[in-house]
């Protein structure tokens, strides 16, 4: 709720639901997802989180504020949770299947780390990764770095050496990483808002290709978050 750039995004309205009902949404219809855990900040301005999480039936864990990586940890124990598929809040319009798909790698292969945000190929927006806890509690107790800890994953990408990691790349029709449809200014709320609206009342899970073929057919669209500078790990 205290982003910088753009403040109480989670809430903003889209098609008459609040931004982050959009992405529980989303998760709810990923198949291997066994519990939703929303994971927000000790921060009396984040209350209005943790009741959209009652509200739409999914748990919600408050930790620390700056040591991001402490509290996926502990939201993920607070779910006796033994692998973390995170996806970050500002993903309203993230594809349920591409999240399935990495889920699904991580099932079939004996990697630590699987993500599709390592190698740029889908848009910005469509971001997962998948990781078992341990993974990332021995991650935790190998770096006192504040940027570690910081951006959750940060350490275990930067050591491919101790973590074994599977990038997922996407297809043809899907490429395109230039393409911004995350939440992190208000011109993002306006293209989001308009992707959200213009598939609701049909198509509400609208998937990646959907929203790919969509602004490709209306490239007017792009011009309304094309100057935004994104900001580096997540």
């Amino acid at each position: 709720m205290t982003s910088s750039r753009l403040p109480g995004k989670p809430l903003l309205d889209a098609a008459g639901r609040p931004m982050l009902e959009h992405l529980v949404r989303r998760l709810k219809a990923v198949p291997s997802i066994d519990d939703i855990v929303l994971a927000t900040t000790v921060n009396a301005a984040d209350q209005p989180l943790v009741d959209l999480a009652a509200e739409l039936g999914i748990k919600a864990f408050r930790g620390s504020e700056d040591d991001v990586m402490l509290r996926v940890i502990e939201a993920a124990r607070s779910a006796d949770a033994d692998v973390i598929v995170e996806i970050t809040g500002d993903c309203p319009v993230i594809d349920p299947e591409i999240i399935e798909q990495a889920i699904r790698m991580f099932k079939a292969h004996q990697a630590d780390y699987v993500s599709n945000a390592v190698i740029r190929s889908y848009p910005d927006g469509m971001d997962v990764q998948v990781f078992a806890l341990d993974t990332l509690i021995k991650s935790a107790t190998m770096t006192d770095s504040a940027l570690d800890h910081e951006h959750v994953t940060l350490h275990i990408r930067d050591n491919p050496e101790i973590f074994s990691q599977i990038h997922l790349v996407a297809p043809p029709e899907q490429t395109w990483p230039e393409l911004g449809l995350t939440l992190d200014e208000k011109s993002d709320y306006v293209l989001l808002k308009n992707l959200i609206e213009h598939f609701d009342a049909s198509n509400p899970l609208f998937s990646c290709l959907d929203a790919v073929r969509y602004l490709r057919a209306n490239p007017d669209l792009l011009d309304l978050n094309r100057d935004v500078v994104r900001k580096g790990n997540t």
